[in-house]
């Protein structure tokens, strides 16, 4: 059996529902993978608010992975990027040092349409933490396929299955997605020291057990990791090797809690740059939590 399963817990941002699985208390990493949305499914109205956009924030320490099923994203960044992301694409934003960008749902505000995907970052290791930003877009076509039995697995980053990813990452890992007719039975990469599976659709069975969309699958490096799908499924697969403790607070990941603070002092100060090609708007700096009251416990 798995070593641990990890259900989302569903949360509303501002008018689009996303299931957060990473980090989990339990278990806050896996690989270097720290942060996983699931992104909807949701189906917009034409016409919907501003509001539901993702304004413009900052990241230290991380990239940001974002891939879709469905719909279109806006990625405006503060290294002069401007790139529509589209279902089977990878936007791939280094932070390093720095870096600010928005996430807008301009072609579902103008026609409607659904917004389905996932939202992943993936901590840099300590020699890369302040690395300059930088953005990279993928096309679908880029991206390697594998296909056997009717099952298909696109590399979205690093190396599995015999394939390799264009995106250049900064540390071992793998990212797939994996599209299952009923019956196929695929198997994670061996060898690595942290793998997951994300059921996003459909029935997975491993190990004689069950699995539901919305969960999260981590496996101990010993077992072999088989899944086996009972309908079609869209099953994201994910791993590599850890990159040591990382601090977590708001948008910013680093292995220095004195690095978070000083780049939560530079946003609140405004000394980091927003991004080109938007319109200046921000997402302030959430209040810090009150102290627990005296005498109650820690």
């Amino acid at each position: 059996m798995p070593e641990l399963v990890i259900d989302q817990r569903r949360r509303d941002l501002g008018g689009l529902q996303v299931g957060r699985v990473l980090p989990y208390a339990q278990h806050r990493m896996v690989g270097p993978f720290i942060f996983f949305d699931h992104l909807g499914p949701i189906d917009f109205p034409p016409g919907i608010p501003k509001s539901v956009d993702v304004r413009p924030h900052p990241h230290i320490g991380l990239a940001t992975v974002t891939y879709l099923f469905a719909g279109e994203i806006m990625h405006r960044d503060s290294v002069a990027s401007q790139q529509a992301i589209r279902p089977g694409e990878v936007n791939w934003m280094v932070a390093g040092q720095g870096v600010t960008h928005s996430e807008r749902f301009e072609l579902a505000r103008a026609a409607g349409g659904p917004i389905h995907g996932i939202q992943s970052w993936v901590a840099l290791p300590r020699e890369a933490e302040e690395t300059q930003p930088s953005f990279a877009h993928f096309e679908r076509e880029a991206l390697p396929l594998l296909e056997e039995n009717g099952a298909a697995a696109r590399l979205l980053a690093g190396a599995a299955l015999g394939l390799s990813s264009p995106v250049a990452s900064f540390s071992p890992l793998f990212y797939l997605h994996w599209t299952l007719p009923p019956g196929a039975r695929v198997k994670l990469p061996a060898g690595v020291a942290e793998r997951a599976a994300y059921v996003v659709s459909g029935q997975v069975e491993t190990a004689g057990s069950a699995l539901a969309p919305g969960q999260m699958l981590v496996y101990s490096r010993s077992e072999e990791a088989v899944l086996q799908a009972k309908t079609p499924a869209i099953v994201m697969a994910l791993g590599g090797e850890p990159v040591g403790e990382r601090f977590i607070e708001w948008n910013f990941v680093s292995s220095s809690k004195a690095r978070i603070e000083q780049a939560k002092a530079d946003w609140r100060a405004g000394r980091m740059k927003l991004p080109d090609f938007d319109d200046g708007e921000f997402i302030p700096l959430p209040p810090e939590p009150p102290p627990p009251p005296a005498g109650s416990p820690l």
